[in-house]
């Protein structure tokens, strides 16, 4: 007979040894299924092989609220191409087989009801996954997710936004486990200019609350701009960046722009 578990978070350890080193980690989202399944598992390992800490995995979902048009695109040409939610846990575990990086899910919160909530937690724990982005769900109404995703050891990641208050601020940092998501603009994803400077005041109202880590997305684009986040934040999530490049030049071209933007990363601070 075994004893209990400890907890252990695989995204929080993979941010500790960028901090250990003087930085921050690098987060890359893809979708997956995105040209096709075959091809968004490679994707994803191309991230992993070119500097990439933690892999951001995207469920194409019907109605993506908070995703710009280049996410958009590529999760609704998934949809047609017959993605199902059985392919989540096929690319986890082939990803998990080939690199080390750890791995979370980013899901709007309806499709894991559908498939249920413990059964979710359990597939995506054998498949190798670290745990969940849940955009749309807060945490004191996530209870059941809470309990599923520490029956199966998963981390649970909740977003903040600058228009969150502080009471809500501590709450998504006591819910959540890996990171908390730091929105850095109001709005939908996608590649920015500047990226907003109501990010660091976030940052600073999250530590203010106790978080562990907070990691700034939303808006991600060059290099500089993931120096200028990885100066006060944890981590730097680039989403449509990846997207964009997959889309326009495939495997090799997003190996490229993965190079460049960890590149941001490998500066002290």
């Amino acid at each position: 007979m075994t004893g209990p578990r400890t907890p252990h978070s695989k995204v929080a350890s993979a941010i500790q040894a960028r901090r250990d080193a003087g930085t921050g980690a690098v987060i890359g989202y893809l979708p997956v299924g995105f040209p096709d399944l075959e091809t968004s598992i490679e994707a994803a390992v191309t991230l992993a092989e070119n500097g990439i800490d933690v892999i951001e995995l995207g469920m194409p979902y019907s109605d993506p609220v908070m995703d710009g048009p280049v996410i958009q695109a590529a999760t609704q040409k998934a949809l047609a191409e017959g993605f199902k939610i059985r392919d989540v846990f096929t690319a986890v575990r082939a990803i998990t087989s080939r690199v080390s990086a750890p791995v979370v899910v980013m899901t709007y919160w309806n499709p894991v009801v559908q498939y249920g909530v413990q059964r979710f937690a359990d597939d995506l724990a054998a498949a190798g996954g670290a745990g969940l982005i849940t955009p749309d769900l807060i945490p004191d109404e996530g209870s059941s997710w809470i309990a599923a995703a520490e029956a199966a050891d998963l981390d649970r990641v909740f977003l903040a936004a600058p228009s969150s208050s502080d009471a809500r601020l501590r709450q998504a940092v006591e819910a959540s486990r890996g990171f908390v998501y730091t929105v850095s603009t109001m709005g939908i994803t996608g590649t920015r200019t500047d990226v907003d400077s109501a990010a660091h005041t976030l940052v600073e109202r999250l530590r203010a609350v106790g978080v562990e880590n907070a990691c700034v997305g939303l808006g991600i684009s060059t290099a500089q701009q993931v120096r200028e986040v990885l100066a006060y934040a944890d981590g730097a999530i680039i989403g449509s960046a990846f997207v964009r490049a997959l889309a326009d030049g495939g495997v090799d071209a997003l190996a490229t722009v993965a190079a460049d933007l960890s590149s941001g990363a490998a500066v002290s601070r």
